[in-house]
Order: structure tokens, then C-alpha cells, then sequence
């Protein structure tokens, strides 16, 4: 039962990561096509006082600047986004304890962006809540595995090279 959660909670995990490459994904070609994502807007227009459009239009190059934010913030969780799977779906699916504890820096990534800007629209917020529930829930998934090598007193050394009877010392070998 416990692989099949750690099972679930790492499937689960790639899951949330590849939504969050697509969703990267969509937020550059919304850059690049109108300056700036359509989930963006309402939380523009709040922290702003005034449509994205109306800046656009007043102030092209404070737009261009907005637009470069833009980009390189959907860099920036690119790389979060790519770093938690390649965890996720090598060193955690193997059981490794110091993934699991690799995979909780994203929920700074995921509580940043939703205290910042996705609290500014309830369609922006309720997706961005759909990360900051699942993460904990998954991990927690893959803890059992984890905790109870821990608390068996394994440890996740390199593999070393085992003593063969030959190499062993005339007094063990008695």
C-alpha cells in the first residue's frame, strides 16, 4: 500500500509539473502575441487602476517594460517548473529523502505568485490554489516511503563496494 501512494503522490507531482510548463507555455505566447497573458488583465487593471490596454496605448514602451517583466517572470517559473519535475521524476520516484525535501521549495514559487498576483482575480486565484493544495497532499503521498527509511536508520549514501571473503580481516573471517 505505501509504494502505491508513493506511486500516486510522484504521478500526481508530474502531473502538477507538467501543467505548470503548459501554463508557462501559454503565458509566452500571450506575451509575445498581445503583451501580456489574458488570466493577467484583471490583476493588471487592479494593482494599475487602468486596463493593460489603456497603458498599451498612453505609454508603448512602459507596455514593452510590463511585456519584459512578463517574460522573464514566466522564465523564472519555467525554470521552477523544470527543476521540480526533473526531482520529482528521478531522485523522488526512487525514494530519495532529500527530494521530497527539494520539492517543497515550488510551494514558495506557488504561495509568491498567488499572494502577489493571483489574489488580484478569483478565476486567477482559484487556479493558482489548485498547486498550493496539491503539492502538500502529493508529498505527503510519497512520505511514507521516506519516513519509514528513516526511521529504519537507512541511510542514502553512494553505493559502496562490498568486502568480499577475501578481503576480509583474519579475525572477522574466523
Amino acid at each position: 500500500m505505501i509504494k502505491v501512494l508513493h506511486r500516486i503522490g510522484w504521478i500526481g507531482l508530474t502531473v502538477v509539473g507538467a501543467l505548470l510548463v503548459s501554463a508557462v507555455a501559454a503565458d509566452l505566447a500571450a506575451d509575445s502575441r498581445s503583451g501580456l497573458p489574458a488570466d493577467h488583465t484583471a490583476a493588471f487593471a487592479a494593482v494599475a487602476g487602468q486596463p493593460y490596454d489603456a497603458v498599451r496605448a498612453a505609454s508603448p514602451g512602459v507596455a514593452r517594460y510590463i511585456t519584459t517583466l512578463e517574460v522573464g517572470y514566466a522564465l523564472h517559473e519555467l525554470t521552477f517548473a523544470e527543476l521540480f519535475l526533473a526531482i520529482v521524476l528521478i531522485p523522488l520516484r526512487r525514494g530519495h529523502t532529500w527530494a521530497w525535501w527539494a520539492c517543497w521549495a515550488l510551494m514558495i514559487a506557488n504561495l509568491g505568485y498567488t499572494l502577489t498576483l493571483a489574489r488580484h482575480d478569483s478565476t486567477t486565484l482559484a487556479r493558482s490554489l489548485v498547486a498550493i493544495v496539491a503539492v502538500p497532499v502529493l508529498l505527503l503521498l510519497c512520505s511514507p516511503p521516506l519516513l519509514r527509511r528513516a526511521a529504519g536508520g537507512a541511510t542514502e549514501q553512494a553505493p559502496s563496494a562490498t568486502l568480499g571473503p577475501s578481503s576480509a580481516s583474519p579475525a572477522t573471517s574466523a
